[in-house]
């Protein structure tokens, strides 16, 4: 057994360890080896994808002329040369059957577009009982869903703490978490959990929380904009030997800072190639300006950093 692999096992053992003791006693999973960084054998590879919540407006757009498909979405992703395009489950139908879904993988086939994942809205953070059952179901049928579409990852969230105490809430987390990607895994599909505030809104929670998982088919959807920290990008680079989907916001901001920063492309393509991370790097457009605009221009510097 190697450092890192003592070292792995001493951070589960440790985390979980820590969470008995601040639960007061309360059930918690029995410590084992922690999950250690993907070992990925080559050279680091960026496919480009682009996530369609970057054009939320326009899935729902009460002007019938400006409103959005999925099978647009996927148009113009295939038109923009992408390799990948990040399908949303909010701007799926409600009641999204098979034949839809095949639909939308066909359509993505015959444009030669890879459906990189999906995301879900989903809190974690909650004691069993009704309201955590329907988190449980939202997360399996998007698997099921996922699986039929090709997707091979779904971008989840931790949850907020709410009234809860943080270490109870990290609990409650890992147990749901635990569950929802051991039907995951059957399904060939990897649950991404991403830095999204709440109790993961620090990296080292962020962290002990997937390398506490017992599940390999669970990583770290890696938010750019997301961590509002001292140092955003250092931060980044804690996360990223977890990482199984990346995706890129055009600005960040840093704890106590008045104003957002413009993302520096090249500081996140370096800690992902120091990582070895093979896999999408997908654009999450959100600020101000146009998407239309924006997003085009955006993806072209996206290539100019991703070439090595």
């Amino acid at each position: 057994m190697n450092e890192m692999t003592n070292r792995r096992e001493f951070l589960s053992t440790s985390w979980r360890a820590g969470l008995a003791l601040a639960t007061a006693g309360a059930l918690v999973p029995t410590p084992g080896p922690a999950m250690e960084p993907f070992k990925r054998p080559g050279k680091p590879r960026f496919p480009l994808s682009l996530a369609a919540y970057s054009f939320r407006e326009f899935f729902n757009h009460k002007d019938p002329a400006k409103r959005l498909t999925l099978f647009q979405f996927i148009d113009f992703c295939a038109d923009q040369g992408l390799e990948g395009a990040e399908l949303t489950s909010y701007y799926f139908p409600p009641k999204a059957d098979a034949e839809f879904l095949l639909q939308v993988k066909r359509h993505a086939f015959l444009r030669g577009v890879a459906i990189s994942g999906t995301a879900i809205g989903n809190n974690y953070c909650l004691p069993k009982g009704e309201k955590r059952d329907a988190q449980i179901a939202l997360t399996k049928q998007w698997v099921d869903n996922a699986a039929l579409l090709g997707a091979p990852h779904i971008r989840v969230f931790a949850g907020a703490k709410g009234a809860l105490d943080l270490a109870e809430a990290k609990k409650l987390c890992l147990e749901t978490l635990e569950e929802c990607a051991d039907y995951a895994g059957k399904k060939g599909v990897f649950l991404g959990l991403e830095n999204h505030g709440g109790i993961v809104a620090e990296p080292a929670d962020l962290l002990g929380l997937v390398q506490a998982a017992k599940s390999p088919w669970v990583g770290i959807n890696l938010d750019s904009g997301n961590f509002n920290t001292d140092d955003p990008y250092a931060d980044l680079a804690k996360c990223a030997p977890y990482a199984v989907n990346v995706q890129i916001k055009v600005e960040i901001k840093r704890r106590g800072a008045a104003k957002r920063e413009t993302t520096d492309l090249d500081r996140i393509t370096k800690f992902l190639r120091d990582a070895n991370y093979q896999g999408f790097v997908a654009l999450e457009y959100e600020a101000a300006e146009d998407p239309w605009q924006a997003v085009p221009v955006w993806l072209k510097r996206m290539r100019a950093a991703v070439v090595p």
